[in-house]
């Protein structure tokens, strides 16, 4: 059984302010004596401009992406000494170090204020389903989606009211309500949320048999056999 169309109320996504400036140091030394002032090598590139190679504050970059509720973020950029209009564009890349995770290299999408584009937004549920109250169990078969949209339109996450899903009842990607010009990307008969129903005590036991029954029988016989076999080629 599918539930009906899920009730939409994220916050729409803001332009988050972005100061940044233009990088002249490019090469590998370069970039470490960026990072070793406190900033990070970064790059803008899009439709209907030339790649340009920029630098932004690690401090405030970091903030940024901590506050934001997701990994997509729009910012509103601004380069510094130019009296250029600001420019919208998405994080759309970050290099982290291997080892220590600090900023490497972070990647700028600049996109138009009329440009459809395609984000993956987390999936969150709210309130209690009506079916856990009976006793189901409420299952995240998607935790993230992707969703197309302008940028004025793209909310922050996608969260799905799942207070009236009943045991057996699924949201599908299809009956997920968004923001007016926002839609789903993908099958929309995939599977979101649904409701489960509770193990019965036979299923638990034939689990639970199922899980210590996985002997190491095969094993030893397989490690057996390979023994009589290395006896018998010596014999």
């Amino acid at each position: 059984m599918v539930a009906g169309p899920a009730e939409y109320s994220a916050r729409l996504m803001k332009a988050v302010p972005l100061k940044a400036f233009s990088r002249t140091l490019t090469r590998r030394a370069g970039s470490k004596r960026l990072r070793s002032a406190g900033r990070v090598p970064a790059v803008i590139y899009g439709r209907t401009i030339q790649p340009r190679n920029l630098e932004v504050s690690a401090k405030e970059f970091q903030d940024m992406i901590h506050h934001s509720a997701s990994a997509t973020v729009l910012v509103d950029l601004a380069v510094e000494g130019e009296g250029v209009t600001n420019q919208l564009a998405l994080v759309q890349e970050i290099q982290r170090h291997p080892l220590t995770g600090g900023l490497v290299h972070v990647d700028l999408h600049q996109v138009a204020e009329d440009e459809r584009v395609t984000v993956t937004l987390p999936l969150e549920s709210v309130g209690q389903a009506a079916g856990v109250k009976a006793g189901g169990v409420l299952e995240h078969v998607l935790f993230n989606v992707k969703v197309s949209g302008l940028p004025k339109d793209l909310p922050d996450l996608v969260e799905v009211d799942v207070s009236e899903l009943q045991v057996g009842q699924t949201v599908l990607l299809g009956d997920l309500k968004l923001p007016d010009g926002v839609t789903a990307v993908g099958d929309k008969s995939i599977p979101v949320l649904s409701v489960a129903a509770p193990l019965t005590e036979a299923q638990e036991e034939a689990a639970l048999e199922t899980a210590t029954s996985a002997p190491t029988t095969p094993e030893m016989l397989r490690e057996k056999k390979e023994t009589e076999g290395g006896e018998s080629a010596k014999k």
